[in-house]
């Protein structure tokens, strides 16, 4: 590994644990008092968003609950690995400064633009047959 590729890993590695404590620290927070940042989308348009209910969602997989978790945002719940699989991949690409074009940048590609598109047609079906 190159000076600079650890130079990038280092700096990767406080910025998840930074992310990490944040992250726990308002778990905590709203665990102990009821009180969560409210949906912007929801409080303008009475809808919810592809992503409501992810602070909830992420307090039961917090606890292991993996049902409640689903219930919650059946939608995001379902992509959640290959969620996690690109952000692995970008961050790989961000730690050896990848920037070559080929099969694997195509299906990063891909994968993005698919998620995307499910999530908005995720936001839009909850919404119409009040998932």
């Amino acid at each position: 590994m190159s000076p600079a590729e650890k130079q990038r890993l280092r700096k990767l590695l406080r910025t998840g644990v930074v992310l990490l404590g944040v992250g726990l620290a308002y778990a905590w927070f709203v665990r102990q008092t009821g009180l969560a940042i409210p949906c912007p989308v929801r409080l303008i348009t009475g809808h919810n968003c592809p992503g409501c209910g992810v602070t909830r969602m992420c307090l039961a997989l917090l606890r292991g609950d993996l049902s409640a978790a689903y219930a919650v945002n059946r939608g995001l719940f379902l992509v959640l690995p290959a969620l996690a699989v690109l952000l692995g991949v970008v961050l790989y690409r961000y730690v050896r400064a990848d920037r070559t074009k080929g099969l694997s940048r195509t299906v990063e590609h891909w994968l993005s633009w698919g998620l995307l598109v499910y999530l908005l047609g995720w936001g839009i079906l909850r919404n119409v047959l009040s998932l």
